[in-house]
């Protein structure tokens, strides 16, 4: 799914109705899905408000209440302004109001905001959309201090007013509060980088030609790579077809990172799985499961005898070529550590072998300020990093990535030729061509410990399987594992969620369906 400006919304738009589709024709059916969304995500309200401004999304929201209204619903219309100032399909919509048993009142300022026009049960906010341009004015920020100071549900209508569509800044203290928000044809960036609401985003289609959405941002969404996970396996299938995944990793102290990424690798649908990681902790990682195959590595011993980390004797040839041997994918750096041993031991790793790698944690932290030894021409190479280790490969500080994460995130992966992951608020997919997909799925229950490393596993795993389909495959896996999290979030509150919890909920993730009767959800659960 595309990413569109306001601007490509607006081309969007027009070459629809060039083509033959009315205005009419896309408001009626985009207040055809505010209401669905309405009847479906709150069935026993029965007192809606439906809050217009003066031009196209007021249209939308006048067909909402008229068809709110219609499904046995008490509707009131509350139109910001005159009568006289409407225009176009937004004025015979509001016309076609008229003589339906719907409440229009008007307000044209803060005087004529009486509070029982809001005592409802839920609130449709249809008043700015894609065309604002800051700052609000009017009465419309008396709107938006009365929805503050109450707890009715609000559902925006294509942004909550207040949004540039432009906007990729997380917060806006300026726009109205939503719960939910429906928009129309393909999400802006809005929709993917500002924490509209805590609540769905979804994306409805209302007749647009996909050949009429045409974007220059090179933004997708990653959500959609999931189809790749959503067509049956063959009846003549057996583990072979699926990949070997090696996860090479750990240190004394540090078995549970390869032990969850191996164990996310198998959840997530690899045909075999080998965790090699130093003797020392072998016992440790293979009770994760039965399933598990391991490898044990030599280990060089920390002063006292404790167990240590993987030792550079991993590096000869004849250990190395054995350890590879019939491997799909391998991936390096859960709990390796940054000893010297370690981080030779990954750099070489990289450097010899050809097939798919995944690097994530201490494998990543072995390139810091080495970065030229990281080149994926030649094979797939995925990177992992959190703003942290990005920081570190790159010699910047952590607010240096934060602050610019789509075109960091970039720039990296077309000058390495690598699939880079960059962690964080709304992870991002970055491709060797310039594209970058952007992940909605997840929730703050993520963060934690071993979260990274789970991702590894499923990173690893989706790779195994989908070998011709790299891009798809991660960006796949990368909306699998926050939406793993997301049904983790249904049954635990988000402080007690572990990462393994996340795991459990990998089948909830892979039999969900995103996408259902013309409309996506982006953020949140379909009921």
């Amino acid at each position: 799914m595309k990413v569109l400006t306001a601007a490509e919304m607006a081309a969007a738009d027009r070459r629809t109705v060039q083509g033959g589709v009315p205005i009419a024709t896309l408001m009626e059916n985009a207040g055809g899905a505010v209401t669905r969304f309405v009847l479906m995500q709150y069935p026993v309200a029965q007192r809606v408000l439906v809050i217009c401004g003066k031009g196209n999304n007021g249209g939308d929201g006048f067909v909402a209440g008229r068809l709110l209204a219609a499904a046995g619903k008490q509707v009131r219309v509350l139109l910001l302004g005159d009568e006289s100032a409407l225009q176009g399909e937004a004025a015979v919509m509001f016309a076609a109001l008229r003589g339906l048993p719907v409440e229009i009142v008007m307000a044209a300022n803060e005087e004529h905001l009486y509070a029982k026009y809001f005592d409802v049960d839920v609130i449709v906010d249809a008043v700015l959309g894609t065309g604002f341009k800051a700052p609000l004015r009017g009465v419309a920020v008396a709107v938006r201090e009365r929805l503050a100071a109450i707890a009715t549900p609000v559902v925006a209508v294509d942004l909550p007013s207040g949004w540039d569509a432009d906007s990729v800044e997380e917060k806006n203290p300026d726009a109205f509060r939503a719960d939910a928000v429906v928009t129309f044809t393909a999400p802006k960036l809005a929709h993917l980088f500002g924490n509209l609401t805590r609540g769905p985003v979804v994306v409805a289609e209302i007749g647009s030609p996909s050949d009429a959405v045409i974007s220059e941002t090179r933004l997708t969404w990653a959500g959609s790579a999931k189809a790749i996970a959503e067509k049956p396996r063959e009846a003549n299938s057996n583990k072979g077809k699926f990949g070997h995944v090696l996860v090479i990793g750990g240190a004394w102290g540090k078995a549970g990172a390869p032990a969850m990424a191996s164990l996310a690798a198998l959840r997530a649908g690899a045909g075999l799985v080998t965790a090699a990681v130093p003797e020392s902790i072998v016992n440790t990682v293979a009770r994760v499961t039965p399933e598990l195959m391991i490898a044990p590595l030599d280990e060089t011993k920390y002063a006292g005898g404790r167990g240590g980390t993987v030792s550079r004797r991993n590096m000869e040839r004849e250990r190395m070529i054995a350890l590879l041997d019939k491997k799909t994918v391998v991936a390096i750096g859960p709990g390796l550590s940054t000893e010297p041993d370690a981080a030779m031991f990954a750099r070489v790793l990289v450097e010899k072998t050809r097939m798919p790698l995944v690097l994530d944690a201490d494998g990543l932290n072995a390139f810091a300020g080495q970065t030229q030894l990281l080149n994926g021409a030649e094979r797939t190479l995925v990177l992992t990093p959190h703003p942290g280790e990005m920081a570190r490969l790159l010699g910047v500080t952590v607010p240096d990535v934060e602050a610019d994460r789509v075109n960091i995130a970039r720039t990296f992966a077309v000058k390495h030729r690598v699939t880079l992951v960059l962690k964080g608020w709304r992870t991002l997919v970055a491709h060797p061509d310039g594209r970058v997909a952007v992940n909605t799925s997840g929730n703050p229950a993520m963060a934690k410990g071993g979260s990274g490393d789970i991702l590894t596993g499923i990173v690893a795993a989706m790779l195994a399987q989908y070998p011709a389909n790299v891009a798809e495959a991660v960006e796949a896996a990368v909306y699998l594992h926050g939406l793993a999290a997301d049904f983790a979030v249904r049954v635990q509150d988000e402080h007690t969620v572990l990462a393994t919890d996340t795991v459990a909920h990998l089948s909830d993730a892979f039999g969900y369906r995103a996408s259902e009767d013309g409309v996506t959800w982006l953020c949140g659960l379909r009921a």
